[in-house]
């Protein structure tokens, strides 16, 4: 899956920034950070070409060479091309273990369209540049050069530091946080997750605004709408149409709307950012932080397409498909639906809410199923928010106060999805927190020229060093 726009949820109102000094950890690390990110960017590992064993097993060996002792690292997968690395940093054992996630893989890139060449790693005018730079190699980099520097520093926490770096988060039928729960749940047991994958730190250019981070997510499913039909000769037209069928249901789509829904986050948000908004949109948001939310100010704030989102489940059609001959009837008329679920609700209520939607009984609504690299059915399943954990949200922000004075802790609500729906669905709270900063105004993941500010990253490298450290110092 990729790493989809994250709705800003505050937490703290904005105060004024204060840019983040040079600090001593920074400068330990700083080449050895660099050096592992080059590494793992000029390690192709598409889904179609690439290799993510080859990325584990080189993460592996550094961590091999640090110190790790060879039963606290392993590499292991269900295909011989997307194996993962899972490694533990041992403690004292008088905490549970935190378990600290990033993705190896990464989505397709075509030489023709960059104006780098997308698997070297380039440094150029402040930026670093290469696939996976902001999705998400930079995330392994920190990660891997943090449990080395520790290692190095011969630090003992009071819980194990588990590090998961893992394969066909983008996609494929070998996802590596899925399969570890299933097959070595024991490797990554934790009190709770970490996942560089999502709570973006941002920026406006210079400024810093937010820090934020993840603790809940939409649901990804799609579902195929399907008409079928015995067909015939174009000359003879006949209104049982499997397409005209299939448009019949996407139009009733199209002015469909999925009840409102609200948790602990969104409430927070529209109760937060109505001090920052004036008119009729604050007194809105105000009512609907309230229990319940009022129905016009749900209708009103529906009606934009950024509150619809965090307000609603939502289904929209990616693809169509359909016909055989252009002198034929249609047999067949397809159109995959992308629904993203709001956190709590059942995606089985949601495919019979699609199912009376269509209204039509020549048309089929069906789950696109997820499977197992052996063929098995992931059953679709509701993915809870993640409590607001004290002991994680109050590090973060003491460290916060020393880095980056202002810079306030916000909430965030994921409308994709990441690996964090897999620890989340096995009951291990996740959140979402980059480490580094992005420019809100140069989104790059997916998509030509990707890049991270040079800067960014060895701020990033910096305060997850700190954020390990608080979250696992002697107490």
């Amino acid at each position: 899956m990729q790493r989809a726009t994250r709705w800003v949820l505050p937490i703290f109102l904005i105060a004024s920034c204060a840019p983040i000094g040079r600090t001593q950890g920074q400068g330990h690390t700083k080449q050895l950070a660099q050096d592992i990110f080059k590494e793992l960017i000029e390690i192709n590992t598409t889904d179609s070409v690439g290799n993510v064993t080859t990325a584990a097993e080189a993460m592996a060996k550094r961590l091999r060479d640090a110190g790790f002792a060879e039963g606290d690292v392993k590499v292991a997968g269900p295909n011989e091309r997307k194996k993962n690395l899972v490694a533990r940093f041992r403690g004292t054992g008088k905490r549970k273990p935190i378990l600290f996630i990033g993705h190896l893989d990464v989505v397709e890139a075509l030489r023709a369209d960059w104006t780098t060449d997308p698997f070297e790693f380039i440094e150029k005018d402040g930026y670093f540049y290469g696939r996976g730079t902001e999705d998400m190699k930079e995330g392994d980099a920190i990660l891997a050069a943090n449990f080395i520097r520790l290692k190095n520093e011969g630090y003992l926490p009071d819980r194990d530091l588990i590090l998961a770096l893992t394969a066909d988060e983008e996609g494929g039928s070998s996802n590596g946080v899925d399969w570890l729960l299933r097959e070595h749940r024991d490797w990554i047991d934790a009190e709770y997750c970490i996942n560089l994958d999502g709570g973006e730190f941002e920026r406006d250019k210079d400024k810093r605004l937010l820090a934020g981070i993840q603790a809940s997510e939409k649901v990804y499913v799609d579902f195929q709408f399907e008409s079928l039909n015995p067909g015939g000769h174009s000359s003879i037209p006949s209104p049982d149409n499997a397409i005209y069928h299939l448009a019949g249901a996407l139009s009733r789509l199209q002015s469909f709307s999925f009840s409102a829904n609200i948790n602990e986050i969104t409430r927070s948000y529209f109760e937060r950012n109505a001090a920052l908004t004036t008119g009729q949109v604050a007194a809105d948001m105000k009512a609907m932080a309230r229990q319940p939310p009022d129905p016009a100010a749900v209708q009103r704030l529906s009606a934009v397409p950024y509150y619809n989102s965090l307000l609603h489940t939502t289904c929209v059609a990616t693809m169509l498909s359909g016909g055989h001959a252009p002198n034929a009837l249609p047999q067949t008329a397809r159109a995959n639906v992308n629904c993203r679920i709001f956190p709590g609700e059942d995606p089985e209520e949601v495919h019979q809410a699609l199912e009376r939607l269509a209204n039509d009984p020549k048309v089929r609504v069906s789950i696109v199923p997820q499977r197992t690299p052996d063929g098995k059915v992931v059953p679709v399943v509701p993915v809870p928010p993640s409590p607001l954990l004290p002991e994680v949200t109050e590090a973060m922000e003491k460290i916060l106060k020393v880095t980056w004075p202002g810079v306030p802790l916000v909430a965030t609500m994921s409308t994709g999805a990441t690996d964090g729906k897999y620890t989340r669905i096995a009951g291990i709270p996740t959140y979402g927190v980059s480490c580094m900063f992005f420019d809100i105004n140069d989104n790059r993941e997916h998509g030509k020229d990707e890049r991270v500010g040079v800067q960014d990253f060895y701020d990033g490298v910096d305060f997850n060093y700190r954020l390990m450290k608080e979250l696992s110092s002697p107490r």
